[in-house]
């Protein structure tokens, strides 16, 4: 695994469509995990602050992932316990009004079965937004429709929304997700931890 993961921050495969965006930075795989691992949390990409950073969910909305979770930061950046393997492992940019752009697809095409392959001690698979339910679950709905339709996937797969700032009113017109769902998750992650 240590060939794959220097590899991986080796990776440039995106150095030209990253130099084109209106950040025009360039990659930096932010690669969070190791063998062991039981508990893999599959995101979306790493947003400018973890760019900068090179720790996966440095900011607040890693502490709301945390709070989701029940686990203490040291726990959440134990790699190997917990596997961070996003849809894509660099910051793709932003675009010229200011939002984040979607993953490179080439990213997960290149990465995700390799390193999935390599995590044969996982036993809990968090699925944060749209891009890694889609590619995890096959799912064509949207997130609400799939993060509602949980208990079809758990014990092993929970589907989450985005823990950023921008769901707070999701989850407010979601009241189902913290009384019901969470405290199955947490359950779960202490289960799969211990």
């Amino acid at each position: 695994m240590e060939d794959l993961i220097d590899t991986l921050r080796g990776c440039r495969i995106c150095a030209e469509r990253f130099a084109a965006t209106a950040t025009g930075h360039a990659p930096n795989p932010v690669v969070w995990f190791r063998p062991g691992a039981r508990v893999l949390i599959a995101s979306q990409a790493p947003g400018m602050k973890v760019h900068r950073a090179n720790t996966p969910f440095w900011d607040a909305s890693g502490t709301r992932l945390r709070s989701w979770l029940g686990i203490d930061e040291e726990t959440f950046y134990d790699r190997s316990r917990v596997a961070i393997v996003p849809m894509a492992f660099c910051f793709p940019g932003y675009d010229a009004k200011g939002s984040d752009l979607p993953p490179p697809k080439v990213c997960a095409e290149t990465w995700r079965d390799p390193i999935l392959k390599e995590l044969d001690t996982i036993r809990l698979t968090i699925l944060i937004g749209g891009y890694a339910q889609k590619w995890h679950l096959g799912t064509r709905g949207g997130v609400t429709e799939t993060v509602a339709s949980w208990r079809d996937h758990a014990p092993e797969v929970f589907p989450l929304p985005h823990p950023s700032w921008r769901n707070t009113a999701w989850l407010k017109k979601n009241p189902w997700f913290e009384a019901e769902l969470l405290p199955v998750l947490r359950a779960r992650v202490a289960e799969v931890l211990s």
